[in-house]
C-alpha cells in the first residue's frame, strides 16, 4: 500500500490540470546475440493487452482545464477576454494559498491571478472555481467561427467515422475515458463562462487512419516508384524525394562537403573510438567496413580499403561512392506533431509543430544496384537510422494549418496519386535545405539516431545520436553549426559504462531529486497519473552523467536504490526517468523483448519486411487496446499501460480541429522585480520552469490590494504579443521517443 505522504491522496481518477512544462530514442527485430535474462522472463509472464473501453468513465467537465469569458470592458492592454486555467497545486506547497502564480521560465514568465480574487475585485465577471487562475487575451469572432466550422466538419464525417469518446492520457498512460463536450461559441459571445479546451468529437482512431496520418509504412508509400528507391530490388527512382540519398543531399548543403563525403564521414564515425562527455564510444570498425562501406563501394563500381593514418582509421574509396544506391531502405514516415512545444518553441528549440521523422533499415543485398534482386535476397540487417527534423512552423495558426494538412491525408480512401503528392509537399516543406536558416547547414534536422546490433562484435545493441551542432558538456550547451554530423550525447540517458543501472548513487540522486521534484505530488497516482517535467544534465554530483551512446541488455532499464515502493511519487519518478532513457524505452520499460508477439529492441522493425512491424508500445496491441508492462523495479507492484498511437491521434485532431488561437502579451521579467518590490516575494513555482535558485525571495501573495496593483502594472511590462492556443499551458510531458 502506498503511503499517503508527499502530497499523494490515494487512488482517484486523474484530473488534467498540471502547469507549464519542459520537454529520446526511437526505432525492432530479433534479439540477435542478445540474452534478455530475468527482465525478459518478467515481461513475458506479466505483460497484458486490454481494451481501452474497460477504463473508468468520468464526466467530461472533470477534465476541463480552460474556461474563457468576455470582459465587461477591455483591460489597459485592450484585452477583451479572461482565460481561466485550472492549475494543479504548486510544487512549492508554500504557494498553495497565493493569489498570484508565476510559471514558465524567468526570461518570459507567465503571470496568472487567482480567478476568485479577480472576481472579488470586479476585474472579471465570474470565477469557475478556486483551482483556476486567470490570464488575459482577445478572442476574435473570426477565431470562433474558424473553430466552429472545423468542429462541424468533423461532426459531419469529413474525416471519417466519428467518436465522441476521449481517452484521458496522463503523459503516455491512458487513465480514463469521457464524452467530449460541445464548444458553445454563441454562449461565449453572450458573455457566458465557456469551456474552451474540450474536443466534442474526433475521427475514430483506427489502424487504417494511423497509417495515413501518423505512422506511414504501407508499401504504396515506402516503395512508391516515383519517390523512393529500394536497394533490395533496384526498383524506384534513384534520388527520389523520400530516399536516403535525397535527405543526405539536403543535410550536406552548406557543410562544405559533397553529399557523398558528408555521408561517408558520418559512417566513418564507427571506424574509431570517440569520446562524448567523458564516455568512450568504442569503434565497430571491421563490421562497419565489411557490412556497409565496402559492399556499398563495390556496388558503386569501385572498391574500398581500410587505412590507418597515425592512430586513426579511414576508409579509402576506390572510384566514386554512388549515394543513390545507399543501403538504407525506407521503412516509415512518421508524423510526431504530438511533440509540439507547449509554449511555441518546439523540441530542439526550432519548432512548435513537433517533428517529422524518416525511418530507414540497413540492407546488404545480394544483387545490389542491378536488376534481379528480391525481398528474399535483400539481406535485411538489425540496424535502423532515423532522421528527425524539427518542423519549421511557429505560431498557433501555422501549427493548426500544418496539422490540418496531415488530417486531410486521412480523408483519402487509399494511397492514391493525390495522397502521395500532398505527402510529398508536407515532407519537402521540412527536409529541403534552407528551411531552418538558424540551424546547422540551414537544415531543420534536430538529430539523427541509430539503433543496431549488426555491427556488434560482441553481440550488444547500441544506440547513437548525431547532430549538426557542437556540444559543450562542461557548459551544458549545444550550439548549431555548419559542417558534418557530429556525435552527441544520447537524449536523457546516463553513461552506462560508469553508472550502474541498478545501484548507482548519481542515478538515485537524480531520480529522487529533479525527476521527483518535477512531478506534481498532489496529482500523482500510480499507475494512472504519473508524469514528470525534467531534464537530464551532463553532470550529476560533479560526475559526467549523460552518455555518448547507449547499450541495451544490459542495461535493460534503470533503477534507483533509494526508491520506497510505498511512496507513489518515488515509484513514478523512477519509471519516468527509466522509461525516457534509450535503454528503458528500447527494452525493459516497454517490453521490447521479442516475446508475446512484440518487437525486440526496435519500435519499428528493420527485419520484418514491408510493411515494417510496429511495437505494442505504439499500437497498444491493436486499435482500441492498451498494452501494459510491469514496473521494472517493482514488477509485483503495478503495470504501466501504453497506447501511443491513440495518444498521438487525439493530439493531432485536437490541434487540427479544436484549437482556438489568440494573442497573449509576453511579459518582461522586470515585472517580477516590480512584484518583489510590492510584495517582498515572488510566487514563482520554479520547478515548472527548471529554475533551481531564482534571484529573488519566493513566497505567496495573499493581499488583494497587491493583486490589483500587479494587474494594473502588466501594461508597463508587456512586450510583443505571441500567437498561442488558449490552452497553451499544458500538463508537463518529458519525452522525445
Amino acid at each position: 500500500m502506498f503511503e499517503k505522504r508527499k502530497g499523494w491522496k490515494g487512488r482517484s481518477v486523474w484530473l488534467l490540470g498540471a502547469m507549464l512544462a519542459a520537454g529520446g530514442c526511437s526505432k525492432a527485430t530479433e534479439p540477435t546475440g542478445a540474452s534478455p535474462g530475468t527482465i525478459t522472463q518478467r515481461a513475458e509472464q506479466e505483460t497484458s493487452t486490454s481494451k481501452l473501453g474497460e477504463l473508468p468513465k468520468v464526466e467530461g467537465e472533470s477534465a476541463a482545464r480552460v474556461f474563457a469569458q468576455r470582459l465587461e470592458k477591455p483591460t489597459s492592454l485592450k484585452e477583451t477576454t479572461a482565460v481561466n486555467v485550472k492549475l494543479a497545486p504548486p510544487a512549492n506547497k508554500e504557494l498553495s494559498d497565493s493569489l498570484v502564480r508565476v510559471v514558465g521560465g524567468l526570461e518570459e514568465p507567465v503571470v496568472l491571478f487567482r480567478s476568485d480574487a479577480l472576481a472579488e475585485l470586479g476585474l472579471i465577471p465570474k470565477s469557475p472555481g478556486p483551482e483556476f487562475f486567470t490570464l488575459f487575451t482577445e478572442v476574435t469572432d473570426e477565431a470562433l467561427d474558424l473553430r466552429t466550422e472545423r468542429e462541424k466538419e468533423v461532426a459531419e464525417g469529413k474525416f471519417g467515422e466519428v467518436t465522441r469518446e476521449t481517452i484521458l492520457f496522463n503523459g503516455r498512460h491512458p487513465a480514463a475515458r469521457f464524452e467530449g463536450l460541445e464548444f458553445q461559441a454563441q454562449a461565449f459571445r453572450s458573455g457566458a463562462l465557456t469551456l474552451m479546451d474540450s474536443c466534442p468529437a474526433r475521427p475514430a482512431s483506427t489502424q487504417a487512419l494511423w497509417e495515413k496520418v501518423l505512422l506511414i509504412r504501407d508499401a504504396q508509400v515506402v516503395q512508391d516508384p516515383a519517390r523512393t528507391w529500394d536497394p533490395c530490388t533496384n526498383q524506384g527512382t534513384r534520388g527520389g524525394v523520400w530516399t536516403f540519398a535525397h535527405l543526405m543531399r539536403q543535410l550536406a548543403t552548406g557543410s562544405g562537403k559533397s553529399a557523398e563525403d558528408f555521408t561517408l564521414e558520418w559512417l566513418s564515425r564507427w571506424l574509431n573510438d570517440y569520446t562524448v562527455n567523458g564516455d568512450v564510444v568504442p569503434q565497430r570498425r571491421q563490421e562497419m567496413f565489411d557490412q556497409v562501406i565496402r559492399p556499398w563501394a563495390i556496388a558503386s563500381g569501385g572498391d574500398a580499403t581500410l587505412m590507418q593514418v597515425g592512430t586513426q582509421w579511414h576508409a579509402a574509396i576506390i572510384g566514386d561512392l554512388d549515394l543513390d544506391i545507399a543501403p538504407f531502405r525506407l521503412l516509415a514516415i512518421v508524423n510526431r506533431i504530438d511533440l509540439a512545444s507547449n509554449t511555441g518553441g518546439g523540441y530542439g528549440g526550432s519548432s512548435s509543430a513537433g517533428e517529422l521523422r524518416f525511418v530507414f533499415g540497413m540492407t546488404q543485398p545480394q544483387s545490389w544496384g542491378v536488376p534481379g534482386g528480391t525481398e528474399a535476397t535483400c539481406g535485411l540487417k538489425p540496424f535502423t537510422t532515423i532522421v528527425e527534423y524539427g518542423v519549421p512552423r511557429s505560431g498557433c495558426q501555422q501549427v493548426i494549418d500544418y496539422a490540418r494538412q496531415w488530417a486531410d491525408l486521412g480523408t483519402h480512401a487509399g494511397f492514391d496519386a493525390a495522397y502521395l503528392s500532398k505527402l510529398e509537399t508536407l515532407t519537402q516543406g521540412v527536409v529541403l535545405a534552407g528551411k531552418a536558416p538558424s540551424k546547422g547547414n540551414g537544415s531543420a534536422l534536430n538529430q539523427l539516431r541509430t539503433n543496431e546490433i549488426a555491427l556488434a562484435p560482441g553481440g550488444q545493441w547500441e544506440l547513437r545520436e548525431f547532430q549538426l551542432a557542437d556540444e559543450d558538456p562542461n557548459a551544458g550547451t549545444t550550439t548549431p553549426g555548419n559542417g558534418p554530423l557530429r556525435p552527441h550525447t544520447v537524449a536523457l540517458t546516463p553513461n552506462d559504462a560508469t553508472h550502474d543501472s541498478q545501484v548507482d548513487p548519481d542515478v538515485n540522486t537524480h531520480v529522487l531529486g529533479p525527476v521527483e521534484n518535477g512531478l506534481n505530488a498532489a496529482t500523482t497516482v500510480v499507475p494512472s497519473s504519473c508524469v514528470s517535467s525534467f531534464t537530464v544534465p551532463h553532470k550529476v554530483n560533479g560526475n559526467p552523467f549523460l552518455g555518448g551512446h547507449a547499450l541495451v541488455d544490459p542495461p535493460t532499464h534503470w533503477e534507483a536504490f533509494g526508491v520506497n515502493p510505498g511512496v507513489a511519487t518515488e515509484v513514478c519518478a523512477r519509471k519516468e526517468f527509466s522509461g525516457n532513457t534509450c535503454n528503458g524505452c528500447h527494452f525493459g520499460d516497454t517490453a521490447l523483448d521479442g516475446t508475446n508477439g512484440n518487437n525486440a529492441f526496435m519500435h519499428i522493425s528493420a527485419t520484418s519486411g514491408i510493411p515494417a512491424t510496429p511495437s505494442k508500445f505504439l499500437t497498444g496491441g491493436g486499435s482500441g487496446f492498451m498494452f501494459s508492462v510491469p514496473d521494472q523495479q517493482f514488477p509485483g507492484l503495478t503495470s504501466w499501460p501504453f497506447a501511443d498511437l491513440m495518444r498521438r491521434h487525439q493530439r493531432l485532431y485536437d490541434i487540427a480541429t479544436c484549437s482556438t488561437c489568440s494573442r497573449f502579451f509576453v511579459l518582461d521579467p522586470g515585472l517580477l522585480s516590480e512584484m518583489e518590490a510590492l510584495a517582498g516575494v515572488v510566487p514563482f513555482d520554479g520547478l515548472a520552469g527548471g529554475v533551481k535558485e531564482p534571484p529573488f525571495k519566493v513566497g505567496p501573495i495573499r493581499d488583494l490590494e497587491t493583486v490589483k496593483k500587479l494587474f494594473e502594472s502588466r501594461a508597463s511590462f508587456a512586450k510583443e504579443p505571441r500567437d498561442l492556443p488558449l490552452n497553451f499551458l499544458r500538463p508537463p510531458e518529458t519525452f522525445v521517443h
